[in-house]
């Protein structure tokens, strides 16, 4: 259905239309039994394979990215649809409009989307607001959190807590984004010293309340020294994991041709060109810091050969984000059952 009927019309509308239509239509049906049973039919069968992972329980592998759902509007309707944990976000501690529409371009020929977003969202207090009602039983629920666009690195650290304190108690993971190329001067605080400053601050932070898991995620982009340096700070900082990885403002290899890319502009590239690049990512982190971290694969999962290359690579966990847009939801079942039987 979703190949047949639902793709051709959404890919009929621009990219943004079409995520805010879908968005919608999950709200509605996450709202009533009906509903969810019409998301859970549709997603197909789904069989228990617990994963222990940063310390938490996930009932499978298999999870949604950040990005998809950025104020925490259809979690339930996302746990419907088979996924073990949602991550939502990103948030910053005010809300912001995020960059100039368009900002969310596809590349059919590629299965790859390009989005400069730039971090819009309603603000962590809001998504907080709605995740109160959530029931744990659901499913594990990260919060992704950034810095807005007017905060000074040297400040960002503020942001981040600012955004934590919101939804403390409200997430079961927290992820420091530093990595999208969307939000000027962001991926600087990956440079080693602003890094260890930041991590150190935010982990103290969690460490004053009730403490959660957390994890970092890092870019595409780095070289080996620079993810496995980074590594190894977010562990000696105390960080359980490290999400692996965000998009890449590599262009190199498209199929889509360089003049549509170019009137495309600016923004981070996801999809099934990310995949070699955040799988080598996921091995130099597992060089680097061994068992002590997990790893979250994200970028390119689209088959079974994908989880399996993630898998085999080290990552303890997958994310899918562009592969649901281009393929839907019968691929979580599809994805999961790959991880379990190979």
């Amino acid at each position: 259905m979703y190949d047949r009927v639902l793709r051709p019309l959404l890919f009929s509308l621009p990219a943004e239309k079409a995520h805010n239509l879908t968005m919608a239509q999950l709200k509605a049906l996450q709202g009533h039994a009906l509903g969810r049973a019409l998301l859970r039919n549709w997603a197909g069968p789904i069989s228990p394979q617990p994963v222990q992972a940063m310390g938490l329980t996930f009932a499978h592998p298999v999870g949604l990215a950040a990005g998809l759902d950025k104020n925490a509007e259809a979690v339930r309707g996302f746990f419907a649809l088979g996924f073990s944990h949602v991550e939502v976000g990103t948030l910053t501690p005010r809300p912001q409009p995020g960059n100039p529409l368009p900002r969310l371009f596809r590349l059919p020929s590629d299965q790859a989307i390009i989005n400069r977003m730039g971090f819009n969202n309603h603000g962590a207090e809001s998504a907080a607001a709605r995740l109160a009602e959530r029931d744990p039983a659901w499913g594990i629920v990260g919060g992704n959190v950034g810095k807005n666009k007017d905060t000074p690195n040297d400040r960002a650290e503020e942001d981040y807590i600012r955004a934590m304190q919101a939804l403390a108690g409200k997430v079961d993971y927290y992820t420091v984004n530093i990595s999208s190329p969307n939000t000027p001067g962001l991926r600087d605080l990956q440079h080693e010293a602003a890094l260890k400053t930041l991590l150190d601050s935010v982990a103290s932070e969690n460490k004053r309340t009730q403490p959660i898991p957390l994890a970092v995620k890092m870019a595409p982009d780095l070289t080996k020294d620079e993810v496995q340096n980074m590594a190894r700070i977010a562990a000696t900082c105390g960080f359980q994991g490290i999400i692996a990885t965000n998009t890449t403002i590599d262009r190199g290899g498209l199929r889509t041709s360089a003049e549509a890319v170019t009137a495309m502009g600016a923004g981070g590239l996801s999809g099934r060109p990310l995949a070699q690049r955040s799988t080598r990512v996921i091995e130099w982190v597992r060089e680097a810091v061994g068992d002590h971290l997990a790893v979250i694969g994200v970028g390119g999962v689209f088959t079974a050969q994908d989880v399996l290359d993630k898998r085999n690579a080290g990552a303890d966990l997958v994310q899918v984000y562009t592969g649901f847009v281009y393929q839907g939801p019968g691929m979580v079942g599809q994805l999961q059952t790959a991880w379990k039987n190979d």
